[in-house]
């Protein structure tokens, strides 16, 4: 058997792979470097910010429910519930020390009757 040593390496596939690379990485570092693209946003005419009311649930700490400001308790929201409109937008207010299983029954509650615009009021951190 005539074997030759492995003498040389064929690095040009190697050089091209490389200045792919560079390339892409030269046409990305514009965009990173400036953090948006450039785009020129059509103007309008201010408008008033539309004003829209959320139904609200509160749940306390010591386990009771609220809708609306007026105490209820699971089976009366259920069927408060089922008398609104499926568009109607819900903001659950809970106290941070409530048992998960409440607030999860109040969430149980509003996927039953097929609400989806549904928020939880959070406190920003300082």
């Amino acid at each position: 058997m005539d074997e030759k040593p492995f003498e040389t390496m064929n690095v040009i596939p190697f050089v091209d792979i490389m200045l792919v690379m560079l390339a892409i990485v030269l046409t990305t570092a514009s965009f990173i470097t400036t953090g948006r693209l450039p785009v020129n946003l059509p103007q309008a005419a201010r408008m008033p910010a539309e004003r829209h009311t959320d139904r609200i649930i509160e749940l306390t700490a010591g386990g009771e429910t609220a809708f609306d400001g007026k105490a209820t308790s699971k089976e009366e929201l259920a069927a408060t519930l089922a008398d609104l409109a499926p568009d109607t937008s819900f903001l659950i207010r809970a106290d941070k020390s409530i048992p998960l299983q409440q607030f999860i029954d109040v969430a149980d509650l509003l996927k039953q009757a097929h609400f989806s615009k549904v928020a939880v009021q959070t406190q920003a951190s300082r």
